[in-house]
């Protein structure tokens, strides 16, 4: 897979020849120095940005061969995103957030899951305030609740624990890796945080948009 973007009458590479396979249950850090092309390889995966060239298969399906809609219906049924900017929706609740992904897959019971997640994330105070009456590690924590609410087949992370304290970091990676352990979630991280690579089975590194180990 490649991805290249015009610049003027140029193009910049951000990613080139990328071959990778990630297999069911495994957990993969994904490090690099700034601008290697870790996110956007991380937006590629999860269908939410389109290479230039080159295939991703999700659960065997070609993401690509789909329309946006059909993608997003991938994702909805087995991935969960932690977004390095959070994106949270302004105009819900920090509860309400979290619920939005057990809303969209019909789920019966949307409260309580997301209730639990959020007093694991240390947030049980904070059910009703909005994102911007919430610090930005509060922001990140509702963000890491809401990809784990729907208990994913996949978890894709961009610094899952990039605004948190150490405490509440060492609190989050845990529950990755107990996803990871109990419930055989497929996890692939970017991270700068060596306590979350080196629990990894697996560790690739990126450089100028290329694969060097």
């Amino acid at each position: 897979m490649t991805k290249q973007v015009s610049t003027g009458d140029d193009k910049l590479t951000i990613l080139e020849n990328i071959n990778l396979e990630v297999v069911a249950g495994d957990s993969v850090a994904v490090v690099g120095a700034s601008g290697s092309g870790k996110s956007t390889l991380l937006g590629l995966l999860a269908g939410l940005d389109t290479p230039s060239s080159g295939k991703v298969h999700l659960d065997g399906q070609d993401i690509f061969s789909l329309d946006e809609d059909a993608r997003a219906a991938v994702r909805g049924r087995i991935l969960g995103f932690v977004f390095q900017s959070f994106q949270l929706l302004p105009a819900l609740t920090a509860i309400e957030n979290v619920m939005l992904p057990l809303e969209l897959t019909g789920a019966n019971e949307v409260y309580t899951p997301a209730l639990r997640l959020l007093e694991r994330v240390g947030l049980g105070m904070r059910l009703k305030h909005y994102p911007r009456q919430l610090s930005g590690g509060e922001q990140q924590r509702v963000a890491i609740a809401r990809a784990f609410v729907t208990q994913p087949q996949l978890l894709l992370a961009d610094e899952p624990t990039g605004n948190l304290d150490s405490a509440t970091g060492a609190q989050i990676i845990e529950l990755m890796f107990e996803l990871n352990r109990e419930r055989g979630t497929t996890l692939v991280l970017v991270t700068h945080d060596e306590a979350i690579s080196s629990r990894c089975a697996w560790r690739i590194r990126l450089a100028g948009g290329k694969i060097v180990n």
